[in-house]
């Protein structure tokens, strides 16, 4: 156990890189020592050479990977049809702080900038045109250089491109030169749904969502992002291994929710995939919980269920442990009906199978187990699904809830990464044995599916018992010993 937490632990060296910031507004150049490159307000290979290869519109995705995106959508949608995909919008915090800006999945698969304000178009036509945001010097003073209409042809490979000031002009006669529009809804913008053409188009219910296309095409990652998901889940895994040791020290929620943070951060990951959720004792069945401000109380169990993003794909996974270093009777009896479905429902991942049918079993699981520990009256009760209303797993990918226009009920295939995620949420008022009550688990793996079964790509994390116990009180100690010699 100690050999293989070593290995993983210095898996992935820390490197501390030192970013140079530049400054390009408009035509002005920004140099470097070696060359000339021109700030497009996102990492290039030009400015960022430790993070993207030559060729490489995101790191890790080539610009022949984006072309063939389009081209595979193009592929798809109806003959003289045309879509429009808006960028995400900032969203303020205050009126003069924003929050951290994230862009739309379906926006950056398609074209690959990271910026907010552009819209995207693509049709059988004009092919990819992008509407760039024309950079105003205040903001530029402010807030750095942003990509423009160069920058969307030379970096992003766009087939046409303009100021967001011309779309009013051009837009409508490509509306009206197509008979379906297709749109993405979750960021829609009166930039183009208040042009004349577009609302004649709506009231012929000739406007559609958009993200049934791209949801099929997300849906099965290729090598590039399959990568990109596995450092993830490697960064994710390492970092949650060195809270789990830091836990039975500092057992407090907040406390264990910014060691996360930090540990995916200086691995590489370039943010959270989510609030982490940090529950301990009672909190732990509270399936979302992220207030995180509680001190974990000794013997109690700690739910933590963590993710981090890498370069636009998402990790997702969760652990439960006693922070002190022992299970409890009643904890480690529930713990292992938890395991071994997860256990089960991971042998069951396989091409052809669906998450509904993968659900249905660890449900039939989880009712007859909590049934035999005496928690649940009958096999049948409709008790149980007080004790677990969510479903056993869901697609992952750029976003953490992936393609949700794709039914659980379709018949996985490789290339497609789920989630595994088992559990039990007993509230302290439920009415079973008082040992039981405050109680929440769950188990939570990323589960690749291949052409011959799956692959765990978060199989690094201990959660066998023996395991979480030895890693708590042997590692937790040596590591208190090493700090203070």
């Amino acid at each position: 156990m100690q050999g293989v937490v070593r290995k993983l632990t210095r898996s992935i060296s820390i490197s501390r890189k030192q970013t140079q910031f530049r400054l390009q507004v408009l035509g002005f150049r920004s140099y470097s020592t070696d060359k000339v490159f021109v700030d497009i307000g996102q990492p290039t290979h030009a400015s960022h050479p430790q993070l993207l290869k030559d060729g490489e519109i995101t790191p890790g995705i080539s610009s022949e990977e984006y072309i063939l995106r389009r081209k595979k959508l193009l592929e798809l949608l109806p003959e003289k049809s045309l879509a429009i995909i808006a960028a995400a919008p900032v969203k303020m915090m205050t009126d003069v702080v924003p929050y951290t800006f994230r862009q739309d999945a379906d926006y950056s698969y398609i074209t690959g900038c990271q910026q907010a304000g552009g819209v995207a178009v693509l049709g059988h036509d004009c092919g990819l045109c992008m509407f760039m945001p024309e950079a105003d010097p205040y903001d530029v003073t402010w807030q750095g250089p942003t990509a423009g209409v160069d920058a969307a042809l030379d970096a992003f490979k766009a087939d046409k491109a303009y100021p967001l000031s011309k779309l009013h002009e051009i837009l409508p006669d490509m509306i009206n030169g197509s008979s379906k529009l297709f749109h993405n809804i979750q960021t829609a913008t009166p930039a183009y749904m208040k042009l004349e053409a577009f609302q004649k188009q709506a009231s012929c219910s000739n406007v559609r969502d958009l993200s049934v296309y791209t949801h099929q095409l997300r849906w099965i990652k290729s090598p590039a992002e399959l990568k990109l998901m596995k450092e993830s889940a490697s960064i994710a895994c390492q970092a949650l291994l060195l809270t789990m040791m830091h836990s039975k020290t500092y057992p407090f929620e907040g406390m264990l929710a910014a060691k996360i943070e930090y540990e995916c951060k200086m691995r590489g990951a370039q943010r959270m995939g989510f609030n982490p959720v940090v529950g301990g004792g009672n909190n732990a069945s509270i399936i979302h919980y992220s207030r995180n401000d509680q001190k974990i109380k000794h013997g109690d169990l700690v739910l933590m269920d963590i993710g981090c993003e890498l370069h636009g794909y998402v990790s997702d996974l969760t652990r439960t442990w006693p922070p002190c270093g022992r299970f409890s009777s009643a904890q480690e009896e529930l713990y292992e009906l938890i395991l071994e479905t997860s256990k089960q429902c991971i042998e069951l991942c396989k091409p052809g199978t669906s998450i509904r049918q993968i659900h249905n079993h660890s449900v039939d699981m989880l009712r007859k187990g909590l049934k035999d520990i005496g928690i649940l009256s009958g096999a049948g009760s409709s008790s149980y699904h007080k004790l677990n209303p969510t479903s056993i797993g869901h697609y992952l990918g750029m976003d953490v809830h992936d393609c949700s226009t794709v039914s659980y009920d379709c018949p996985l295939k490789p290339g497609v990464v789920i989630t595994i995620e088992p559990g039990v949420y007993i509230p302290s008022s439920f009415g079973c044995p008082q040992r039981y009550r405050g109680t929440g688990i769950r188990i939570e793996d990323e589960v690749l599916i291949t052409e011959t079964g799956y692959e765990v790509l978060t199989a690094s994390i201990p959660k066998e018992v023996k395991h979480v116990e030895s890693l708590l009180n042997n590692f937790s100690q040596n590591n208190l010993r090493a700090s203070s010699s």
